[in-house]
């Protein structure tokens, strides 16, 4: 049996009307299924503000002497003129941003000095359900200055807690100042509280003990030293067992300097390398560099090796004489900037009153030429306390060894007082002692930065990991220098490509100095 279907009978379709009201602002017609408070778009626009609850002034904190701005409740950034961090720094300041969706965020240009920084801001918010608007808004900030604690402490004394003492018992300073330029290349003084010079040596204070231990290490990447640690407390919190501590670190710098004669212990020397025990300090950097005149053999003694037995240097650049070189020949291989020769020499102060020449082998083969200046050790018939050279003088070994004359370094002529060099170098600003120093103590310091000025002129090599800066006010005018050319200049130049411009450093307080003087 089969059952017949009634066949489908197609339904008209209804026609969907589309329910609109009238915006009760202006009459227009509108959706009142998807209009929010029935109103249009456009008087939705102009009616409601989505940035009424967003601050539109507000106040940054600026420190003048570090130029850090204050990020509350007590953090200091560093953060340069309309940049990233300083535009987040005053997003972050505004009251009620929070509620809204920022798009975008510039700056809007204003004169530097008028202290006012004002920002362009977009930001997205629901409106009502449903309803999305965004609206743009300006926002300005008075610039005000504000010491930061930092800064505070810096002017405030007995406020440091980690303190390094740099000492080197020597009788000049030479260290110190080839010692600063490599600090003020890095720049790891600048977290420094104060720095203080005293007798034999520079104080280095911190408002950190993070801070002294990173300078410590510094100083141990570029010198070959040796540091003891020491704490004082200072006060103790009995309720929360927390104690404040002041730092101490004291560090001795190996007594050893460059241009030195040493005489090293015969063990000592048999362990580097069996080299001769009378050599030269051509070099000083994480360890101490000794070279063989007579030989130009070269040898390396660690920092830890020299501490286990330390010893004194036979003779330091005080007692250098001057030599005039009568004749040179070249004899012997070339390693780096030292060549062998044989030199006969006499000294200066004998000229015109004796004959006494003395024949010696010498590593300047390469600079030296007849009728040159010379400095050496002059070592016949000097008498040296020196427990390490006697034994020396007593060994079968090197007892006939021993030379008459050993050179160090050629010998340039005086600079004329009227002549200013074409470079110089910055100084750090430190603090003097209790004691103003005495007037030979002024001189003898004149008297050896002139001499390392002389050094970095004379060595490349000792001038490669420094900064010289050019000197402007050293141009002479075209008469003067023609003038100058008819004299003989026996002074050294440095070249000027190897001199860069002064550019300004932000928060550093530096003298400028060139032959002792301020610039």
């Amino acid at each position: 049996m089969s059952m017949e279907l009634d066949t489908p009978v197609p339904l008209a379709s209804r026609l969907t009307t589309q329910a609109t009201i009238l915006c009760y602002n202006c009459g227009a017609a509108i959706d009142g299924t998807q209009a929010a408070g029935a109103l249009c778009s456009d008087c939705l626009k102009l009616t409601v503000d989505i940035t009424q609850g967003i601050e539109r002034e507000g106040i940054l904190l600026m420190c003048r002497d570090c130029d850090r701005w204050l990020s509350p409740p007590a953090q200091w950034l560093q953060a340069s003129w309309e940049s990233r961090e300083l535009l987040a720094l005053c997003l972050r300041k505004l009251r009620g941003l929070n509620k809204s969706r920022i798009v975008d965020a510039s700056f809007i240009w204003t004169e530097p000095h008028s202290r006012r920084i004002k920002l362009k801001i977009s930001v997205q918010q629901e409106a009502f359900q449903g309803t999305i608007l965004q609206q743009t808004f300006d926002v300005e900030f008075v610039q005000q200055y504000k010491q930061c604690p930092d800064c505070a402490k810096s002017y405030t004394h007995n406020t440091w807690r980690s303190c390094v003492q740099v000492r080197q018992k020597v009788p000049h300073k030479r260290t110190f100042l080839y010692l600063e330029q490599l600090i003020l290349k890095s720049g790891a003084h600048k977290e420094a509280l104060n720095i203080k010079e005293v007798p034999n040596g520079i104080d280095f204070f911190f408002s950190a003990r993070n801070s002294a231990e990173k300078f410590l290490d510094f100083l141990a990447s570029v010198a070959p030293i040796r540091s003891k640690k020491s704490q004082e407390l200072i006060s103790t919190d009995i309720h929360t067992s927390t104690s404040s501590y002041k730092f101490t670190f004291s560090t001795e710098i190996v007594p050893i300097c460059k241009d030195d004669l040493v005489a090293l212990p015969l063990k000592i020397a048999r362990q580097i390398g069996n080299i001769s025990p009378l050599v030269l300090c051509y070099r000083i950097g994480t360890a101490v560099n000794f070279l063989d005149p007579n030989t130009l053999q070269t040898a390396d003694l660690s920092t830890p090796i020299y501490w286990r037995a330390p010893f004194a240097p036979l003779a330091d650049v005080r007692e250098l004489i001057e030599f005039i070189v009568m004749d040179i020949e070249p004899i012997g291989p070339q390693k780096g900037r030292f060549l062998l020769a044989e030199a006969t020499v006499a000294r200066a102060s004998d000229l015109g009153h004796n004959d006494i020449t003395y024949n010696v082998r010498t590593h300047l083969g390469s600079v030296l030429h007849p009728g040159d200046s010379v400095m050496g050790y002059n070592l016949t018939g000097t008498q040296f306390n020196n427990e390490n050279f006697d034994d020396v003088a007593e060994s079968k070994k090197y007892g006939g060894t021993i030379p008459d004359v050993i050179l160090v370094k050629k010998h340039y002529a005086a600079r004329k007082k009227n002549k200013t060099r074409n470079w110089y170098v910055r100084r750090m600003a430190k603090e003097e002692g209790e004691m103003k120093p005495r007037k030979q103590d002024q001189e003898r310091d004149e008297v050896d930065y002139e001499q390392f000025l002389r050094d970095l002129e004379a060595d490349p090599e000792l001038r490669e990991g420094l900064k010289l800066y050019r000197n402007k006010d050293a141009v002479q005018p075209a008469g003067m220098m023609e003038v100058d050319d008819d004299e003989e200049d026996e002074g050294l130049e440095i070249p000027m490509e190897q001199l860069i411009d002064e550019m300004g450093d932000v928060g550093l307080e530096d003298e400028e100095l060139e032959g002792g003087e301020e610039v």
